[in-house]
């Protein structure tokens, strides 16, 4: 009991050293609440004083009518003990709610001023470039904590936006990238956020160099004044602190000692000499025509990153990324939101049409496909496909085939519990939607191909000249129409 007393008596020590003067009534205030939270009385001063009990009330109606006056009783004291002279006159013989709600209405303009000091420091906040960013984003939450106290409440979208715009330059794609996700984040976790941005930008400081480089102020070229200004010019004309001209210098060329690398006679180098230049011109004329084209073999690969997802359930197509999306529409922030599975609310950034390249040959056009960068797997919804197309869904020996007019488009394997869309490296001959005919994997049709689709009369004669491999052009009796121009 008695460590209690010390402690509750070392608090009230704290309103005894500033009592209430009129001129601090917001940190007599605050101290006060805090003294009245470790005692629990602090109730006394937000609820009325109860009224007299009737004769029939019960003996725990009685006993919290007792508690509460007497911690009225105790609460009104310990306020009248740490006021100026003049305010306890005014307040000896009022209870302690009464009391406070006089103070308050006696000293709302204070507290409006302090508000109004508070919001101008907040917003008035910039960090300076190379500064840490942890002590000043500290500083701000407290503004913002302390706005909150005195009834002005920022929204947490505010509140976020005021701290970002309080950031240098350097911070600006930290900035793009919060805001293109539409992260919602409690000032706390933007505080950490920050402090990891800080490390890497301290150890990427290009962004910061170019910005410091750019304040820089050229220096104005001032010419040099010259020697000798106003002195009698000497018979020559010109006067006596001129500066000369350096003379030019004299191109160099083969001396009587070079020695030529390839007849080994003195007196020229190779570049000049008779022979060698005869040799190069006979060796030219001997060469067989290439007609003026540069044959370049390219080998590309085309395989996908990103799992796709085949799902039952799901009622529109999602993607994770810009990339692939055509013909899109984007949505500003918080125009168009979408609630997943463990309700969740994740932004969308646009919608568009996303062509789907199959290790099969053909192409999935998903329309209306929604682009959610927060979800981890791109989804093709089942519902979908079969509104826009004829398309049957096969599941059985834990896969899932996808069928379109009878055409195989793509089987999705159960990984997981999910139908994973089958995306291996497989060699792809078309990208449309009709079926390889045979002759399209033979020598010419692989040649035409790679060479920019020119036409038969120019692939005999690279044939002709030695640059292509041998093949028999009388074995194809029917030819593409690229081929025939």
């Amino acid at each position: 009991m008695s460590a209690n007393n010390n402690s509750a008596f070392n608090l009230r020590s704290v309103l005894e050293k500033e009592k209430l003067n009129g001129t601090n009534f917001i940190d007599w205030y605050r101290n006060l609440r805090i003294v009245l939270r470790q005692e629990k009385k602090e109730y006394v001063l937000e609820q009325p004083y109860p009224d007299d009990l009737p004769d029939n009330a019960t003996a725990a109606d009685r006993r919290a009518y007792e508690k509460h006056c007497n911690d009225s009783l105790d609460v009104s004291c310990l306020m009248l003990a740490t006021m100026s002279p003049d305010l306890q006159k005014q307040y000896e013989h009022a209870d302690a709610h009464t009391m406070i709600e006089g103070l308050r209405g006696m000293f709302q303009n204070q507290a409006r001023t302090e508000r109004f000091n508070i919001s101008k420091s907040l917003f008035a906040c910039k960090l300076a470039e190379g500064s840490p960013v942890s002590p000043h984003v500290i500083k701000m939450i407290g503004y913002i904590e302390t706005l909150d106290r005195l009834g002005s409440e920022l929204h947490q979208d505010l509140a976020t936006d005021v701290i970002l715009q309080s950031l240098p330059a350097s911070y600006e794609p930290f900035i793009m990238n919060f805001q293109m996700n539409g992260l919602d984040k409690t000032l706390s976790e933007l505080h950490g956020m920050l402090k990891t941005a800080e490390e890497s930008i301290k150890k990427n400081p290009n962004h910061v160099m170019m910005i410091q480089k750019g304040n820089k102020k050229r220096k104005r070229w001032t010419p040099p004044n010259p020697k000798g200004k106003g002195k009698e010019k000497s018979s020559g004309g010109e006067s006596s602190g001129s500066k000369l001209k350096p003379a030019p210098k004299a191109k160099s060329g083969p001396t009587s000692e070079d020695e030529c690398f390839h007849c080994h006679e003195k007196g020229h180098w190779s570049r000049n000499c008779k022979k060698y230049l005869e040799e190069k011109k006979k060796k030219k004329g001997s060469e067989t025509s290439t007609s003026g084209i540069n044959v370049i073999e390219i080998n590309i690969a085309l395989s996908s990153s990103e799992s796709w997802v085949f799902d039952t359930g799901s009622m529109i197509h999602t993607c994770k990324s810009l990339q692939g999306l055509s013909e899109t529409r984007r949505f500003a922030r918080g125009e168009l939101d979408v609630r997943v599975g463990n309700g969740a609310k994740v932004a969308v950034l646009a919608v568009g049409t996303y062509h789907l390249s199959l290790p099969s040959g053909l192409v999935l056009e998903l329309n209306n496909c929604y682009c959610i960068p927060a979800l981890s797997k791109n989804i093709i919804s089942s519902s979908c496909l079969e509104e826009v197309g004829d398309f049957k869904i096969v599941i059985e020996n834990k896969r899932c085939s996808i069928f379109c007019n009878g055409i195989f488009y793509a089987h999705c394997p159960l990984v997981n519990g999910l139908y994973v869309l089958d995306l291996e490296d497989k060699s792809v001959c078309n990208i449309n939607t009709k079926r390889l005919r045979p002759n399209d994997l033979n020598p010419t049709f692989i040649w035409h191909c790679r060479l920019g689709h020119i036409n038969e009369k120019r692939i005999e004669q690279l044939h002709k000249d030695g640059l292509l491999s041998s093949f028999d052009f009388k074995s194809f009796d029917t030819w593409i129409v690229c081929l025939e121009r």
